[in-house]
């Protein structure tokens, strides 16, 4: 696939996918990614950033499971198919933070449990199925990953983008950010 070709991936993706429901939450898939975005611009983040935001759950709109799995005891494992997806047309600066979200959940849960007081009902059922809080060799091995304080922030956007009022750029606002970081190696 063309580096040009990805970008329009990404926008049927949203358009064929980005209206279901956003895990339990009150949010569509396309609402959460593009409020996550808008947090990462207004924050002043880079493209990279961005990007990492955005698409940090194309997983979600990659796999064909139902909006329900996760009450069927089901970890989509959506991290780890958006990473290998987006690896293949961006570096490690958007996609290992896409990686490492859900472990940012975990760890952040393991580290400050004032946090795990603030995770929605849906965040608190698929936390579980994604293996509860890190222990402590977890944490070791998590903090000493280089994309280790962008997955955090990525994680803080993550929660934050769940307000069904919130009004947002639409997706093609963000898609020069995406065109900026594509690797020119593929």
């Amino acid at each position: 696939m063309p580096r040009v070709d990805v970008l329009e991936k990404i926008t049927e993706l949203f358009r064929n996918k980005g209206g279901s429901l956003y895990g339990g939450e009150a949010v569509t898939q396309e609402q959460h990614a593009l409020q996550a975005a808008k947090l990462a611009e207004e924050s002043g983040a880079s493209p990279a950033l961005i990007a990492s935001a955005l698409l940090h759950d194309v997983g979600h709109l990659l796999h064909s499971l139902p909006e329900d799995a996760p009450d069927d005891g089901v970890d989509d494992l959506h991290e780890s198919l958006g990473y290998r997806f987006l690896n293949r047309w961006f570096g490690p600066e958007v996609s290992e933070p896409v990686r490492m979200h859900v472990d940012a959940k975990r760890y952040l849960c393991a580290v400050d449990p004032s946090y795990l007081e603030t995770l929605s009902p849906p965040s608190l059922q698929s936390l579980q199925l994604q293996g509860g809080p890190m222990n402590p060799a977890e944490v070791s091995a998590y903090e000493a990953e280089p994309h280790y304080a962008a997955s955090l922030v990525v994680r803080r956007w993550d929660d934050q983008a769940k307000d069904p009022h919130l009004a947002t750029p639409p997706l093609a606002h963000y898609l020069p950010y995406l065109r900026e970081v594509l690797t020119t190696s593929h």
